[in-house]
């Protein structure tokens, strides 16, 4: 005799006629598949409600919730939306004194024509006399622009005494190559302040200079400007690395396999430091901490402005900034999630507005540093807590859902807490390094218009022109007149020009 189902006393279970305990036991067994079946579905919703949720996530990340450029964003994206403007004109307001062409002084035009007028404009008589003080318009124009081509004939000559021939060599001054220090320069400058191609650069040399260069000659002449500023490049990383601060970041940059030392096919890296005074590029194929260190030296003491990447997690955090700018899209992120993830997101990114209305007041000049420090100290601590809060609410052990994911950026977040405020503690530190990634866009530029470079030279070759061309640019110095003087110094002998201004 079977035992009686749970929840049926024994003597009743006797008292029940022999057919329907049979019934009871069947029923009882298809109740127990059911409720079994039940829990798998319920298993199976619940790991499709997380799926779902994710999906979203990823179908929802743009430039404004991620670290994608706005260029990767779908057609249909709708940005947030911008504050309104004060309702007057595009462009330049009444009383803005503008930047169009002025006249130049008399000492640099090289024709005066005089215009005086052949007819009174009412009675049509012919005036006379000179205007003391004439209306002026100027008209700049290009001449042609005609290479100028020295030709050296070296004459080789035999010795009446002795007849051996004896070849004459070329000047100390002349260039062994067919272009000159000018020439070789401009080269250098398309491929850096103003990054085209290899195969547009040729183009454009002839059509405006009326030269031909072929492509090989293009990369055999960026090789030796490479060679040229190794010192300037040297000096000003050594520099970059004494600074108090530095703004630090990094992008992809494809690096091809054409001299054997990227067999494995590795991404590539370029890296950018920029200080007060000079930005120095790196490109390698690592984006390890050993990379990161090799930008800054192995004895840099200043404070680094950088997104959390853990290449700088050997870095003290009292030597640390993170970037705001990187923490505001995952706050973002975070508000967009469904659930009490919205309502912390909410929070966060008020807080987030709350100090940098501060930090745009304390940048106007409207509060002073010892006011940006009192106002910000509230807000920190509110950040501070909310962050808390969440991370003790905590989620279950192998659950995976969007609120997991926010548990664990406000754990990631808590344990970097003190390198979050670095600015409110060192007067002269930005709170994100946008400065970075400003520098960074010619070389992403660069990597859309030639797709990368094929070898370790061409990566070095590229940071050095970008090291330059960025440095000058921020200084107001001409890069073009630079790269000459270098390339000259470098194959002639001279002084070395450097990319630090003259104290």
């Amino acid at each position: 005799m079977s035992s009686p189902p749970a929840g049926i006393s024994e003597a009743d279970w006797l008292a029940t006629p022999a057919s329907d305990r049979a019934l009871i036991l069947v029923q009882q067994q298809e109740i127990q598949a059911l409720r079994q079946e039940n829990d798998e579905l319920c298993g199976q919703l619940a790991a499709l409600a997380t799926e779902l949720a994710s999906l979203r996530e990823r179908i929802g990340r743009s430039s404004r919730n991620t670290s994608k450029p706005p260029s990767s964003d779908e057609p249909g994206f709708k940005p947030p939306e911008r504050r309104k403007g004060s309702g007057g004109k595009r462009g330049g307001q009444p009383g803005h004194p503008g930047s169009g062409p002025e006249l130049l002084p008399i000492e640099r035009v090289d024709e005066v024509v005089e215009h005086h007028p052949n007819a009174c404009r009412r009675y049509g008589t012919l005036p006379h006399g000179e205007d003391p003080d004439p209306l002026r318009h100027q008209a700049i124009e290009i001449p042609p622009i005609t290479p100028v081509v020295i030709g050296h004939r070296l004459h080789r000559l035999v010795c009446p005494c002795c007849s051996t021939s004896t070849c004459a060599p070329l000047p100390a001054e002349v260039e062994a190559s067919p272009y000159g220090p000018r020439l070789n320069a401009l080269v250098g400058l398309l491929g850096s302040a103003f990054p085209l191609s290899f195969s547009k650069t040729p183009t454009l040399v002839d059509q405006l200079l009326g030269v031909e260069i072929g492509r090989g000659a293009i990369a055999t002449v960026r090789e030796r400007i490479s060679a040229t500023l190794e010192q300037p490049m040297q000096e000003a990383l050594v520099f970059a690395g004494q600074q108090p601060v530095a703004y630090v970041d990094e992008t992809g940059a494809p690096t091809g396999n054409a001299d054997g030392n990227n067999p494995t096919g590795k991404r590539g890296w370029q890296w950018v430091m920029v200080s007060p005074v000079v930005t120095v590029f790196l490109q390698g194929l690592s984006r390890s901490a050993a990379a990161a260190t090799e930008l800054l030296g192995p004895g840099f003491g200043g404070i680094v402005v950088s997104d959390r990447f853990s290449a700088y997690n050997h870095l003290p955090s009292q030597q640390r900034q993170l970037c705001w700018a990187h923490l505001i899209r995952d706050l973002a992120a975070i508000f967009e999630r469904p659930g009490a993830s919205a309502e912390f997101g909410a929070q966060l990114l008020e807080l987030q507005h709350q100090l940098f209305e501060q930090w745009h007041l304390y940048k106007g000049g409207t509060i002073n540093w010892l006011a940006l420090q009192q106002e910000c100290r509230p807000i920190r601590l509110a950040f501070e807590a909310t962050l808390q809060q969440v991370v003790e609410l905590g989620i279950q052990r192998g659950e995976r859902t969007p609120w997991t994911s926010t548990v664990r950026t406000c754990q990631k977040l808590l344990k970097v807490a003190d390198a979050l405020w670095t600015f409110l503690e060192t007067e002269g530190i930005e709170p994100t390094n946008n400065a970075a990634e400003r520098a960074l866009r010619p070389a992403v530029i660069q990597r859309k218009v030639s797709h990368g470079v094929q070898s370790r030279q061409g990566g070095i070759c590229r940071s050095r022109l970008l090291t330059v061309a960025t440095s000058l640019r921020h200084q107001g110095r001409d890069v073009w007149k630079f790269l000459e003087q270098a390339w000259i110094a470098h194959h002639r002998g001279g002084v070395m020009p450097s990319l630090l201004p003259a104290l």
